[in-house]
C-alpha cells in the first residue's frame, strides 16, 4: 500500500508564501516522497510591492512587477487556487474558502499578510485612496488622470503617514504633477521616517524639500470629506481643501487570522517560537505581517518584505525538517539595510556598509530588486527589458 503524500498548505502569495513555496518545491526531497503543496491567494497575481510606485510614474510596466502565480509556478509543481480563505479549522485541519473547495493540510503555512485599516478617520472610507495592492493602484491612477485632465489650476494632494511608502508616493506623485502639484504629508509624531538611517532621512528631506512638499508633523487627521481634510495641530483644528487624500497609516491583521484559537499581541498579530511555528500548534508556520516573532537572538522581527523575504527561506527548511525527522533551525534575522525611491531615477539607500543617494542609488535599488524577483525566468525577461527599453525609447524620438 503507498503512504499517502503529505499536503502544506499555504495561505498568501506574498514574499512570505509564495518564497515558501517555491523554495519547497526546490528542496531534496526523496523520491515519491515529495509532498502535494498548494497555494492560496485572492489575486491571481504577485505583487513584488517595493516597486508598486514606479507604476504611477511609468517607469515600470504591471506585468513586471506582478507576474501571474500561473507563470511563476509552472514546473514546480504547486498548484495554485484563487480564493478568499473564509475560516481556518485548526481541530480538524482545513481551510475553508469562500466560494471555493475545502482543503484539509498537514502542514499549514499563515502568510496572509494585513490590510490598511482606514476606517478608523470618519470619511476615510469614503473618500481615501490605500495604497497597497494593484487594484488601489488602479484606483489611485482612474483619480489622478481624471484631476489632470481636468482644467483645475493646481492638484492639491494630502499623504497621510510620513513613514517609508508615504514619503515615497510624495515623491514619485510630485514629479508625475510637476508644477500642477500641492503636496501635504500628515505624520502625527514628530519627524518623518522614525525608524529609519539618519543618512536615508536626510535624503528623503531633501529630495521633499526640493520638490515643495510641505510637511505637517505632530499632526493629527480629524476627518475627511470629499474635497477637505481637517487637521488637528496642537489643540486646533483647520480644514483645508484637498482634490485627492491618499492613506499610508498603519497595518491590521485579517478578520479570519484574529478569530484563531491561538496565542496573538495585542494588534493580533500570531505569536510564533523561533523556529516560526505557532504555539502549540507545530505544524501550523506564521510569518510575515501576521506573525509576531521573535529570532533566535530574542530580536523583534520587523514586518518589513526583507524580513519575509528571508523567513520564507527558513519556514521552508523547517517544514521539510519536520517531514523528514531532520533538526529545525531557528530563524535569525539579519538586516541587509534599507532602500527608498524618491522620484523618479532618484533613491537612497544604506547597508552593508554602504550609503548611497540619488541616480547610483536608483540603479542600485533596481539591481538589488531584479535579484529578488521571484523566478530566474522573470528575472531574465524584466532584465532584458530594462536594458532595451531605453534604447527603444531613444531609437523612437
Amino acid at each position: 500500500m503507498t503512504e499517502q503524500r503529505a499536503k502544506i498548505v499555504i495561505l498568501g502569495g506574498g514574499f512570505g508564501g509564495l518564497y515558501t513555496a517555491l523554495r519547497l518545491s526546490q528542496l531534496p526531497w526523496e523520491p515519491g516522497q515529495k509532498p502535494e503543496m498548494v497555494l492560496v491567494d485572492q489575486s491571481d497575481r504577485f505583487l513584488f510591492s517595493p516597486l508598486l510606485y514606479e507604476l504611477l510614474t511609468g517607469e515600470l510596466q504591471t506585468w513586471e512587477i506582478a507576474p501571474t502565480f500561473q507563470e511563476i509556478l509552472e514546473n514546480t509543481g504547486i498548484r495554485f487556487y484563487q480564493g478568499v480563505v473564509s475560516g481556518i479549522d485548526i481541530d480538524q485541519q482545513r481551510v475553508h474558502l469562500q466560494d471555493g473547495p475545502e482543503i484539509s493540510y498537514d502542514r499549514l503555512v499563515l502568510a496572509l499578510g494585513g490590510e490598511t485599516p482606514i476606517d478608523i478617520v470618519p470619511g476615510a472610507t469614503s473618500y481615501t485612496y490605500p495604497f497597497r495592492s494593484l487594484p488601489d493602484v488602479y484606483r489611485l491612477e482612474e483619480r489622478l488622470r481624471v484631476l489632470e485632465e481636468s482644467e483645475a489650476d493646481k492638484i492639491r494632494v494630502a499623504i497621510v503617514g510620513g513613514g517609508y511608502s508615504g514619503v515615497e508616493l510624495a515623491c514619485k506623485l510630485a514629479d508625475r504633477l510637476g508644477e500642477r502639484g500641492r503636496f501635504r504629508l500628515i505624520e502625527l509624531s514628530d519627524q518623518i521616517l522614525r525608524t529609519s538611517p539618519e543618512f536615508n532621512r536626510e535624503a528623503a528631506s531633501k529630495a521633499l524639500e526640493a520638490r515643495n512638499v510641505f510637511i505637517d508633523l505632530e499632526t493629527k487627521v480629524e476627518s475627511i470629506g470629499q474635497d477637505s481634510i481637517s487637521l488637528e495641530y496642537k489643540n486646533q483644528v483647520d480644514t483645508i481643501p484637498v482634490d485627492l487624500v491618499i492613506w499610508t497609516v498603519g497595518i491590521r491583521v485579517s478578520p479570519v487570522v484574529r478569530s484563531l484559537p491561538i496565542k496573538q499581541n495585542q494588534r493580533g498579530q500570531i505569536s510564533t517560537t523561533p523556529t516560526l511555528q505557532v504555539l502549540d500548534h507545530p505544524e501550523i508556520f506564521a510569518l510575515g505581517d501576521l506573525a509576531d516573532c521573535l529570532d533566535a537572538e530574542g530580536q523583534q522581527v520587523p514586518t518589513t518584505a526583507q524580513a519575509a523575504f528571508q523567513q520564507a527561506d527558513y519556514t521552508a527548511w523547517n517544514i521539510w525538517a519536520t517531514l523528514t525527522n531532520r533538526p529545525l533551525l531557528p530563524f535569525r534575522y539579519q538586516y541587509l539595510g534599507e532602500m527608498m525611491t524618491l522620484g523618479i531615477d532618484n533613491a537612497t539607500l544604506t547597508g552593508l556598509g554602504i550609503k548611497l543617494d540619488g541616480p547610483l542609488a536608483y540603479l542600485a535599488r533596481r539591481v538589488a530588486y531584479l535579484y529578488r524577483l521571484p523566478t530566474l525566468d522573470h528575472r531574465l525577461k524584466v532584465g532584458f527589458n530594462w536594458l532595451v527599453r531605453p534604447i527603444i525609447e531613444t531609437l523612437s524620438k
